[in-house]
């Protein structure tokens, strides 16, 4: 079977967006190549990138692009080449490279996705999906960037969460640019 796992930015306060919805202030690093080489090393492992429609509309925006693949060379070439499934109600087709549109019920086909043969998935973004499948139970890792700013205002990735799962810290990585890798399992 399968693993799946988050791989998410929240600032210091906990928010995983801004009070706007937008993401960007977690990709505002200090220069910190030890940070660069762990970005591009995750980006260019073997998995299945799962996303929201949200999340994938804006990493298909940027990622095909020349920008993305000369600022980001090796981040660039993994987000492309990796194998990529987006759950929407709205879209009809998706266009990015390697990318599968599924309309089912969300933790109905991610049951489906892990019983699958092949690489592990991680989702990227998607704080509604991270919510809803951690409801369920079905999150085997959870990989958290903690950035450090403050936002005073945002949403969580937690937020439909009603159960609270016990989650046991597996490892932590600490980067001279302020950011902290956490990474926890659910406890058994």
């Amino acid at each position: 079977m399968r693993k799946l796992g988050v791989f998410n930015n929240v600032s210091l306060d906990g928010y995983f967006v801004d009070a706007n919805g937008d993401m960007r202030w977690a990709y505002r690093d200090k220069p910190d190549a030890e940070w660069n080489a762990f970005v591009a090393g995750n980006a260019s492992g073997e998995g299945e990138l799962l996303f929201g429609r949200i999340t994938y509309e804006l990493m298909a925006s940027y990622w095909p692009t020349p920008l993305a693949k000369q600022n980001m060379p090796a981040v660039a070439e993994g987000m492309n080449r990796m194998p990529k499934v987006v759950f929407s109600r709205t879209l009809d087709k998706v266009t990015w490279i390697n990318t599968k549109l599924v309309k089912g019920d969300l933790a109905t086909e991610v049951r489906k996705l892990k019983a699958e043969s092949g690489p592990d998935i991680v989702i990227l973004g998607s704080g509604g999906i991270v919510s809803q499948l951690a409801q369920e139970g079905l999150i085997d890792e959870f990989q958290i960037v903690v950035n450090p700013i403050i936002l005073g205002k945002g949403r969580t990735m937690f937020d439909r969460v009603t159960q609270r799962p016990t989650l046991k810290l597996t490892k932590s990585r600490a980067f001279a640019n302020g950011n902290v890798v956490l990474n926890y399992e659910p406890a058994a």
